[in-house]
């Protein structure tokens, strides 16, 4: 059984002291860069050599050169310091006025896309430093389960891939803190002057070409289901990925969808689309910024949390909740 190293007898500045010293193959360049002197920088690779029992750098002329064990530490090193560097930042209070971390949101796209300017606009306003990454946040398919189907997403904030979700799960575990930004509703959505807008109702709705928004390209949605009860079906003439593509599509055509309606109130205008209520009843969800709770034990993350805003209702919008 191997003993266990006594850390506390290790000055892991020693390491830092490595890792200068093979960036710049010169004990002297090292040492500036470590604002100590050189004698300073040579008794730490001497404590070092003798810890490790490798010469780890070999005089030249010109400096000195790894040998083959200190090529084999450089990477471990560097990975070790980098999560102390990062420890050691997120323990530092959190000021968002000049904090440059990044933040990782996943969303489905149409939210991201109504998210992201509310969002944009905080951070420029009090945080111009903080960088924001956000990544595609995708129910598991092949199930109408609201709680089981956004399960992945669960799964990412608990190992810390995202910071945060937002996603319209109807109830989530207790480790989770949640809540909501707004609640979504579908439309039709076509180009302006279409002719269902002129006869709007469940008949024309069956007659005309749909979209659908199908990541992997079935073509039978929700909308379909709630047909399906009615004894109806309609025509689906394409699937495209996701929703920004959507409006694209829909603007070039003849083809009407059913798109969350916030996306279409924020977006469709540039598009020339305009929209209409579904002629028959279709689900509406609330939308929720998900977090796990222990996550919020970071100054960072709970800044962040608190900035997350759904889009401004329009007047006289009543809120609305069903299930899917």
């Amino acid at each position: 059984m191997l003993n266990e190293i006594d850390l506390s007898r290790i000055d892991l500045n020693l390491l830092v002291v490595f890792e200068a010293v093979f960036a710049a193959r010169h004990v002297g360049h090292a040492a500036e860069r470590l604002n100590l002197t050189a004698s300073a920088v040579s008794h730490g690779l001497g404590r070092l050599r003798r810890l490790l029992d490798d010469p780890l750098f070999l005089k030249t002329p010109k400096g000195v050169v790894p040998t083959a064990r200190a090529i084999e530490l450089a990477e471990p090193v560097a990975e070790i310091l980098a999560r102390i560097r990062t420890v050691v930042a997120t323990a530092a209070p959190f000021d968002p006025a000049t904090s440059t971390r990044r933040f990782t949101i996943g969303a489905p796209d149409s939210t991201s896309a109504v998210i992201l300017a509310p969002l944009l606009a905080a951070l420029k306003r009090d945080a111009p430093g903080i960088g924001v990454s956000l990544r595609q946040g995708l129910p598991r398919p092949g199930t109408n389960d609201t709680t089981r189907a956004w399960e992945p997403v669960l799964a990412a904030l608990d190992a810390r891939d995202l910071d945060i979700a937002v996603v319209p799960p109807d109830a989530t575990p207790a480790r989770f803190a949640g809540r909501v930004l707004y609640e979504e509703a579908f439309v039709i959505a076509g180009r302006r002057g279409h002719p269902y807008f002129g006869a709007p109702g469940l008949a024309n709705f069956c007659t005309m070409r749909h979209l659908v928004v199908s990541l992997d390209g079935d073509p039978f949605g929700f909308v379909d289901s709630a047909l399906a009860e009615k004894g109806l079906s309609r025509r689906v003439a394409v699937t495209v990925p996701n929703f920004m593509l959507a409006l694209a599509v829909l603007a070039e055509g003849d083809l009407i969808a059913a798109l969350p309606g916030s996306l279409v109130a924020m977006h469709g205008e540039r598009f020339g689309l305009v929209a209409a209520p579904p002629p028959l009843a279709l689900p509406v969800y609330a939308m929720r910024a998900i977090v796990p709770k222990v996550a919020l034990m970071d100054a960072g993350v709970a800044w962040l949390y608190a900035q997350l805003a759904g889009p401004k209702p329009p007047p006289g919008r009543q809120s609305r909740r069903s299930s899917r």
